[in-house]
């Protein structure tokens, strides 16, 4: 490693800042974790993380990357309230308005609120020895050398929430570090700190999709009805999610694409729930007590920063998690990238840090490649989504129709489909030979449920366009 201070810094401590700066404590004497927001060891919701207030859970694929980075996750997770489950015999999916078919498929997941998971990886990285928080603050640029062609450092503002409140001065100082990562989400100014340094901002990818959701919490009866998770069809473009969570609530989040926003009146928010594709939500709420008042998040657009084709890059820096790609949330995919992304992150590490940003983001490329294709590929189904609509993207739709059909009678077609949407296995998976037969000869016939049955959802599936697979 080159330089003399042998540390990283770490910019934004929401899940995938976490993630990125466990693993580089692996490797470096230091890792210092910048965070706009003050924070403390509450689990409640915070300005930076505005999806905390809304329906969360972690997928197979996710938890399994997470307990690897902090052992004994899940139980204290689940000790503390959080659901557990099997994703096919435990969880019920409404797709293209078809019930998936329930069978024990080993895939666990967790659903449990943002605040609190976030809370007890935080608490994890903030016990390690070499890691430590500099919360208030705001990070304004880049250090580089004379030439630009490495970072070393940090500039920050101390102070952050007194300036934001007019109330004190900020204090400007430098952070001196070897690496410098940038996991400050969708509204990174990475690529402008790229362009003061004289390189060219990453290419990026958007799809337009001006989601708008609404969520709310409500009281649950362990022994009352089940949840659901309703995605949305064609002919009616709107979703829901209902999620067990600690605390014996339900979270639900209901909206739709294209600016259609439930409203956010008692009144109004449940009879919003009665249009979905299935009652199976509205059933429940209509007569549960509210614990909240409901709260709204919108979405603009989908938007992957393309940092993998640049020719040029500076040394000593990263952009991380949804800093790379910013996928429709209601697929519930960020957190379980992110978690990969530090597995990819931990195996370049291995290798040195010579073009560590350039092999990074290779690497982290093909993770995102999946879930990247399956959401805009779904959010493509509708005709009022502005996007190119190729060839594999209308097949790929209309197997996956086909896949819902089967799915509905034929469990191996559903668990299938659910490694895929868990990150298991490539989507490739679902047209193997053995998989396409059983699909093609499920989806010659059969009805559409209106009103499923089953088991609690323990984790929050696709709800707007879930026509596709997704975390």
């Amino acid at each position: 490693m080159s330089g003399q201070t042998e540390s990283a810094v770490v910019v934004g401590a929401s899940m995938g800042g976490l993630v990125a700066a466990r693993v580089l404590s692996e490797v470096f004497d230091r890792v210092t974790l910048v965070e706009r927001d003050v924070l403390d060891d509450s689990a409640g919701p915070r300005r930076g993380v505005p999806q905390g207030r809304h329906a969360h859970g972690l997928l197979a694929r996710g938890r399994e990357v997470l307990e690897d980075l902090f052992p004994g996750l899940t139980d204290e997770l689940v000790a503390l309230g959080a659901g557990r489950t099997d994703l096919q015999s435990g969880f019920r999916w409404i797709n293209a308005g078809r019930l998936l078919s329930q069978e024990d498929s080993g895939l666990v997941g967790l659903g449990v609120s943002r605040p609190l998971l976030e809370s007890r990886v935080r608490a994890r990285v903030l016990a390690l020895p070499n890691v430590t928080l500099l919360d208030g603050c705001a990070a304004t640029e880049l250090t580089s050398t004379a030439d630009r062609s490495r970072v070393t450092g940090l500039r920050i503002l101390r102070g952050t929430e007194g300036v934001l409140r007019g109330t004190e001065d900020g204090a400007d100082d430098v952070l001196a570090a070897d690496l410098v990562v940038d996991a400050t989400g969708r509204g990174s100014r990475g690529p402008q700190w790229l362009e003061s340094l004289g390189y060219p901002a990453p290419e990026v990818e958007q799809v337009p999709i001006r989601l708008a959701y609404a969520s709310r919490a409500y009281r649950r009866d362990p022994d009352g009805p089940v949840g659901a998770a309703i995605g949305a069809t064609v002919a009616n473009p709107r979703g829901g999610v209902m999620i067990n969570q600690e605390g014996d609530r339900w979270m639900v989040s209901i909206g739709g694409i294209l600016g259609d926003a439930a409203p956010l009146d008692h009144e109004g928010f449940t009879a919003f729930a009665a249009t979905l594709p299935s009652p199976a939500i509205h059933d429940v709420i209509r007569n549960a007590e509210p614990l909240s008042d409901a709260v709204r998040f919108r979405y603009p657009a989908s938007s992957r920063r393309r940092y993998e084709r640049m020719s040029r890059f500076p040394a000593g820096y990263l952009a991380f998690g949804d800093a790379i790609c910013s996928f429709n949330p209601t697929y519930g995919q960020g957190m379980t990238v992110a978690a990969l992304e530090g597995t990819v992150l931990r195996n370049c590490l291995a290798d040195g840090t010579t073009d560590l940003g350039l092999r990074f983001f290779r690497g982290a490329a093909r993770i995102v490649d999946i879930p990247w294709d399956i959401s805009v590929g779904a959010d493509l189904r509708f005709a009022d989504v502005e996007g190119r609509r190729t060839a594999k993207v209308r097949m790929v739709n209309r197997y996956l129709e086909r896949v819902h059909v089967a799915a509905e009678r034929d469990p191996r077609v559903g668990r299938a489909f659910l490694r895929v949407v868990n990150m298991i296995d490539r989507p490739e998976q679902l047209m193997a030979p053995r998989t396409a037969v059983r699909v093609l000869r499920g989806s010659r016939g059969g009805r559409r449920v209106s009103r499923p049955s089953g088991a609690t959802i323990a984790v929050a599936r696709p709800m707007i366009g879930a026509a596709a697979p997704a975390d």
